[in-house]
């Protein structure tokens, strides 16, 4: 029997001989015949053939097809010079009707149902491996000399006919600080899978835990380790499987089919389309990955709504890239929980200001494109006004359908809780990002004060509660739009707003939000998010990681997305609403085409047309 140590050295074409003669004294081909395709076996009927091709090209993350032979074809020649789909992996599973019934050696045996049937080569990760190592990352389950972790998760593959599944994933631990530099080495390599669907808890993919994969071995962890993982074709196995075919082959997962192709047939990307990594969340832990193209476009967004046209001095609480972290996390999000509302004109019927509705109106109307769940929450003496702003949005065009208009008030120590999880309960929530824009904050003493220096606490909700609660929920991320310091989610900058704000001593919002925005006003920052929602939905590198790289990209909608976008005609509309209905401009208190004092002709309608 011959030992692993030479065999990473050996050619593909020696390595089938020898696994053809069965002379290895291994369990799997992680490591073998480095610098070269290997690919996972999927052998069934022919009449099963079409309808499984169909479903690769719909999964082409988990299932990204090399070749597909004719029916009783045992060879491969785009693939390989000399080879045997019958005898030159190491191991192969028996499926009937769904139930694996045997492994074997050999398919020889079954020559005669081979004859109508048709063999698939498929992708496998371990064809990455050494991109991994000539990038100076570890790969452990090599350095551990076992088979990679492979697990079921819960994320459904796109269906075809017979073939459903839910997507199987393979984990390596990452060093932290190797993540980005192993996005950029398996991006390009499309046909091992390419870069990673998750990175991050495993309990996001449905993986309860590590220790006990679904195929392969437990692979340890290092401390500075990450979880990384990879679509797996072993997904192929799993539709085998649900299809219940009477009789179908695969490879034993980890035994793969060792083809001639070298990995370096690959195209460069350009600098733009070079994927960047950012940490989303640490409870659960959460990166993603966007192009270095989208990232600067966001950039750019923040850039121009930082500017300090009341020259306050918010330029001092900026926080650079909270904007695209914040719009990564939103973009992960299933349901997302919007307040706004700042009642600054205490003397006033309504007391509120026109800054806030308009961006959180805009942000609504992404999220409703992008067909997440959306709700807004406000102060219970406000929920009329807001209803009938609603209904006129609504027909103005700028939303498609009526948002959840939800009120909270503090009835019990566990309020927050039931409001924002299915009966209290922290693992099932209801929302998974919560946004406040121009909301008033909870200062340091527990009153609420406008940019005056004026206690309003009589006139706002404890809506505060929600955002501290979220805190201590797992996958709950939150977000605060402001201007002055004094806004909901500002507590991340209180120290500058004391510092660099008028009456920022007294005023300073004493909570927290994940993320912080700050803008010259706070609806910019509303259009800011709209418009990097965007740029995210229209990121392929974005869009691939989100959808787990299943189903089909979704540039399909974006004429929805686009049509969702604020623009000058729509805000015009939506503002002239407001003043109809008494909501005022924040510093003047006047009912004119102006928000915080600025007129919206030549300053937000060339602000929104910038930022379009």
């Amino acid at each position: 029997m011959l030992l692993t140590g030479s065999l990473k050295s050996l050619l593909p074409q020696a390595l089938r001989r020898i696994i053809r003669c069965n002379r290895l004294s291994i369990s799997n081909t992680s490591g073998m015949a480095e610098g070269y395709k290997q690919a996972n076996v999927v052998i069934l009927h022919k009449s099963l053939a079409d309808d499984f091709e169909k479903f690769c090209h719909a999964n082409k993350g988990p299932l990204p097809l090399l070749y597909r032979s004719k029916p009783g074809d045992w060879k491969c020649p785009a693939l390989s010079s000399d080879s045997d789909i019958r005898t030159d992996c190491l191991q192969y599973r028996l499926y009937e009707y769904g139930a694996c019934t045997g492994s074997l050696k050999s398919l020889k045996e079954y020559a005669e149902q081979l004859k109508d049937m048709v063999t698939f080569y498929l992708g496998c990760s371990f064809s990455f491996e050494k991109a991994l190592q000539n990038a100076g990352i570890p790969v452990r389950n090599v350095e551990q000399k076992c088979n990679v972790s492979m697990y079921k998760t819960a994320v459904p593959c796109y269906s075809v006919s017979a073939f459903c599944c839910n997507l199987v994933v393979t984990m390596r631990p990452i060093p932290a600080n190797k993540l980005e530099a192993t996005v950029l080495a398996t991006s390009e390599l499309e046909a091992a899978h390419g870069a990673p669907v998750h990175m991050g808890n495993p309990g996001l993919l449905g993986i309860q835990d590590l220790s006990k994969p679904d195929y392969g071995d437990p692979v340890h962890l290092h401390p500075s380790d990450i979880p990384v993982f990879w679509a797996c074709g072993v997904t192929g196995v799993e539709a085998i499987i649900n299809c219940r075919s009477p009789l179908a082959f695969t490879h034993s997962p980890g035994c793969m089919f060792i083809t001639d192709l070298k990995n370096d047939d690959v195209t460069v990307r350009s600098s733009r389309e070079v994927p960047q990594v950012h940490c989303i969340s640490q409870d659960p832990l959460h990166y993603s990955i966007v192009s270095a193209e989208a990232a600067q476009k966001i950039k750019t967004l923040e850039s121009l709504i930082g500017i300090d046209p009341g020259d306050r001095g918010i330029i001092h609480l900026h926080r650079q890239d909270e904007l695209l972290k914040s719009c990564l996390s939103i973009s992960h999000a299933r349901s997302v929980l919007i307040t706004t509302g700042f009642p600054t004109h205490f003397t006033y019927e309504p007391p509120e200001e026109n800054d806030g509705p308009p961006g959180a109106f805009a942000i609504a109307a992404m999220l409703q494109a992008l067909e997440k769940e959306v709700a807004i929450v406000t102060d219970q003496r406000a929920m009329d006004l807001n209803r009938k702003i609603m209904e006129e949005a609504v027909q103005l065009g700028i939303l498609k359908r009526p948002i959840p208009l939800l009120s909270y008030q503090k009835e019990s120590t566990d309020a927050a809780l039931m409001f924002l999880c299915e009966n209290g309960n922290c693992g099932r929530p209801k929302f998974d990002h919560l946004i406040a824009i121009e909301r008033a904050g909870m200062a340091a003493d527990g009153n609420y004060y406008n940019a005056r220096k004026v206690n309003i606490k009589h006139l706002v909700d404890p809506i505060d509660e929600l955002f501290l609660a979220a805190k201590n929920i797992p996958g709950v991320t939150t977000t605060g739009i402001g201007d002055g310091g004094n806004e909901l989610g500002m507590g991340k900058v209180k120290d500058a707003v004391k510092k660099y704000i008028k009456n920022g001593d007294v005023i300073a919002c004493d909570v927290e939000a994940d993320f912080t925005i700050v803008a010259g006003v706070s609806n910019w920052g509303g259009y800011a998010i709209a418009c990097a929602l965007y740029i995210l939905s229209t990121c392929e590198i974005h869009d691939r990681y989100l959808r787990k790289a299943v189903g089909f990209p979704q540039l399909s909608k974006k004429m929805v997305w686009l049509s969702a976008l604020p623009s000058v005609t729509k805000e015009e509309k939506f503002l002239k609403t407001l003043v109809q209905h008494g909501v005022r401009s924040g510093k003047t208190a006047s009912l004119e085409m102006e928000v915080d004092g600025l007129p919206f002709y030549n300053t937000h309608s060339l602000m929104i047309e910038k930022l379009l």
